[in-house]
């Protein structure tokens, strides 16, 4: 880790906070068979980030499909919210937050909905780590635009190149470094 001494920590959610791709591939398979849409994990992970609504946009454009964004990501929201009592920690990510509590300002900065955001954050017994919530419902233009990152720094009160975010996908990456913050991929934590 560098030497920067961030004012202020935003993390991701999903896949950085909360374990919980595998939990929304077996909902994204289950849409995918249903509505004929090609999907293979490796694809789906690394959309991570990106709303499910604009996902379902991009696969019906790319292969040639009539599909209804906005209820075909509800019927997926609907099979994974049971899945929610089953999501673990990412422990060494929850633990960076858990150290910082009290004594840096934090946020939560997801691509998901506020709903399902929420409901993970209480299931983790975590969201009262964050003095800001920030999900795609906030902002205009999503991950790997860095509105979302923005968006939580002015929540927070600290300019964006005080911040250090933490994100577990390359389209998460690339919104932090955007947004002008020092960015740290889960996957360097994994390894310490």
């Amino acid at each position: 880790m560098s030497r920067f001494s961030p004012q202020a920590l935003i993390f991701d959610c999903d896949g950085t906070l909360a374990d919980t791709m595998p939990l929304h591939w077996y909902a994204w398979r289950s849409i995918a068979e249903r509505h004929g849409i090609t999907l293979s994990e490796e694809r789906l992970y690394s959309m991570g980030g990106i709303p499910s609504r604009d996902i379902v946009k991009m696969l019906s454009q790319e292969q040639g499909l009539s599909l209804d964004p906005l209820a075909i990501a509800r019927d997926k929201e609907g099979l994974y919210r049971p899945l929610i009592d089953q999501v673990e920690s990412v422990n060494v990510v929850v633990g960076i937050a858990r150290e910082h509590f009290g004594r840096l300002p934090m946020a939560v900065a997801s691509g998901g909905s506020r709903e399902i955001i929420e409901r993970v954050l209480h299931h983790l017994n975590i969201h009262h780590l964050f003095n800001a919530i920030v999900t795609n419902e906030d902002v205009q233009h999503q991950k790997p635009a860095p509105d979302i990152f923005l968006e939580a720094a002015r929540r927070l009160g600290v300019p964006p190149e005080k911040c250090r975010a933490y994100e577990d996908t390359e389209i998460g990456m690339r919104a932090i470094r955007a947004a002008g913050m020092h960015a740290v991929h889960v996957n360097e934590l994994m390894v310490r």
